[in-house]
């Protein structure tokens, strides 16, 4: 009964009676309840959170700033992962199956590639933003303009776009693997496979920006320790109108650093276990086991539903912002202009 049981899990296919069909790996039902829970609930985390972070900053006019509109463009880059990604994504992880076409299966990695490295883009630019703002907070807003911004928003669209457009449709990703493409094509399976020169590619395109990153905002974590030190001081005095109004400023805009700075983190620490896991993966003959790219690969998705967690956590604009929008009030036409700013 025992053998029975294990050959006929063995021999479980994606598609029966067709050749060349790939092996399905069964779950029990309740796994498979649990895995589409939690799948399902990162996908509508990251689609009602960032719809309501896009829609925050569009409706209300006080949040129309050069920052924010970055801020609102990453949020429609992982409101796209949570759209079209991660539930053909989360079928795939736990049926074990591709049931959407080979064509749909070269789409939908194109478009994987596409929006995650467009919020890998997003966050480097806005961390130099960020930087800016911290160091010279006066003359920021002359700096980073509307136009700048878009030309910001642009090339962290366009880039990845034509870039992942030509590795996924032209074939040169898998030149030289032909051998292993052969051996992994099956009617059910959606497993790209990436040579090790693409491989370090990806990995540059991954740890270049994250190296900006880090290194701008170390920079921005030192001068507002200083400006710190530097408002306890005026503090400790009678300070003139100007110098009040300029510690203000620095305030503000160290804790909207601090803020991005998390966000910063929070993308790393999601994406780095797959980042490192494909590298490796690429140089010892692909021999991952499927379970752990899986999960390497939805701590990656998992970043784009927590953006919006960590704004309703440090931004009590947001807050407030979310409960005009999900009462109802911001339909009246009056709703753009209210304040959501305690100061």
């Amino acid at each position: 009964m025992t053998s029975n049981l294990s050959q006929a899990s063995v021999t479980l296919l994606c598609y029966e009676n067709v050749s060349r069909s790939c092996i399905k790996t069964p779950y029990s039902l309740g796994s498979r309840l649990i895995l589409y829970a939690v799948f399902g609930l990162g996908s509508l985390l990251a689609v009602f959170g960032n719809l309501l972070v896009m829609t925050s900053v569009l409706h209300f006019k006080q949040l129309h700033s050069p920052a924010n509109f970055l801020i609102t463009s990453l949020a429609c880059a992982d409101f796209l992962v949570g759209m079209t990604v991660m539930p053909f994504s989360m079928v795939r992880s736990v049926e074990s199956c591709w049931y959407f076409g080979a064509r749909f299966c070269t789409l939908h990695s194109c478009c994987d590639a596409a929006f995650c490295y467009s919020s890998l883009f997003h966050l480097c630019f806005i961390s130099i933003d960020r930087y800016i703002a911290v160091t010279d907070p006066l003359l920021y807003p002359n700096k980073f303009t509307v136009s700048v911004s878009g030309i910001c928003i642009s090339i962290s669209w366009i880039l990845p776009i034509v870039y992942s457009g030509a590795v996924f449709y032209t074939g040169v990703s898998d030149d030289g693997m032909e051998e292993l493409v052969s051996a992994l094509n099956c009617v059910g399976g959606c497993q790209i496979v990436v040579n090790q020169d693409w491989v370090l590619v990806d990995f540059l395109l991954f740890f270049i920006p994250t190296l900006v990153m880090i290194i701008l905002y170390s920079k921005i974590f030192v001068v507002a320790k200083q400006q710190a030190i530097k408002i306890e001081n005026i503090g400790s005095k009678a300070k003139s109108s100007s110098e009040s109004y300029k510690a203000r400023v620095a305030k503000r805009e160290r804790k909207a650093a601090k803020t991005l700075g998390v966000t910063v983190v929070a993308f790393m620490i999601s994406w780095l276990p797959y980042t490192i896991e494909t590298l490796i993966d690429a140089f010892m003959g692909f021999i991952t086991p499927t379970y752990i790219y899986e999960i390497c690969c939805w701590c990656a998705y998992y970043n784009s539903a927590m953006n919006p967690l960590i704004y309703a956590l440090f931004y009590p604009w947001f807050r407030k912002a979310i409960k005009v929008i999900l009462s109802g009030k911001f339909l009246k036409g009056s709703s753009s202009t209210i304040s959501l700013f305690s100061e």
